[in-house]
């Protein structure tokens, strides 16, 4: 008798997910491909340049080489995830959706949000889109400001009902304009607010926030453009 539970999704491997971070960035930065390698060989050769500097026997040599592979591969990984990020947000700038990407997975523990609109102008596949966190509340524009102004308006009456003024609603549009936040900004403005509740205060805002616009987020129609979701890199484990 065949088991009825599910074998477990097998993860891709170390080099497999390297391969495929690899990939996705060489598609926006196409000298990855010999930048890297030439990080590897610089680090062994700088190993294996102190080793005879120092005056080390043959086997001093050898492991001083593989110390300095080791620090070539710890700043390519550096680099690689550094390059890959950028990319990430290059694929995704300007799409439908992308800052719901950003502010359901660039913002960290201190934040919860969800990468569906609030409210959106589904004319125009613009939205507005809400982060709860240690900071307050967050809401952010994507379109234009004009058409979103009434939308805005109306989350933040909501969000100052569910807060009673309590924490304050800071709203950010994103976008190239003169007062708009760079799509690739955006995670590092939110996170620098000044904290405005503790753990337990936040655990309190997020429920409250869920409570009150679960059935409101269900009921919104979806704007059709690119997933930003598909455009996010793969993270090496």
């Amino acid at each position: 008798m065949a088991s009825r539970t599910s074998a477990p999704e097998k993860r891709p491997g170390f080099f497999t997910t390297i391969k495929q971070l690899l990939s996705f960035t060489r598609k926006s930065y196409p000298w990855v491909v010999w930048v890297l390698p030439l990080i590897l060989l610089t680090g062994v050769g700088l190993g294996v340049g102190g080793a005879f500097a120092v005056q080390q026997r043959w086997w001093g040599i050898i492991l001083w080489g593989v110390f300095g592979l080791m620090l070539g591969m710890i700043f390519s990984m550096l680099l690689l995830n550094r390059l890959a990020t950028g990319a990430m947000y290059k694929q995704i700038e300007g799409t439908p959706g992308a800052a719901g990407h950003v502010v359901s997975n660039m913002l960290g523990r201190s934040w919860r949000a969800d990468d569906m609109p609030v409210a959106i102008n589904a004319k125009a596949q613009e939205g507005v889109y809400r982060a709860v966190g240690r900071g307050g509340v967050v809401l952010v524009g994507e379109g234009s400001r004009r058409r979103l102004e009434k939308l805005i308006k109306k989350e933040q009456t909501m969000a100052r009902r569910i807060t009673h003024d309590s924490v304050p609603v800071t709203v950010f549009f994103v976008g190239s304009g003169e007062d708009d936040v760079p799509i690739d900004k955006l995670a590092k403005r939110i996170k620098k607010l000044p904290k405005a509740v503790d753990r337990r205060g936040m655990t309190q805002l997020v429920a409250r926030t869920e409570s009150i616009s679960q059935g409101a987020m269900s009921s919104l129609p979806i704007p059709k453009g690119v997933d930003p979701a598909r455009a996010r890199a793969p993270k090496p484990r």
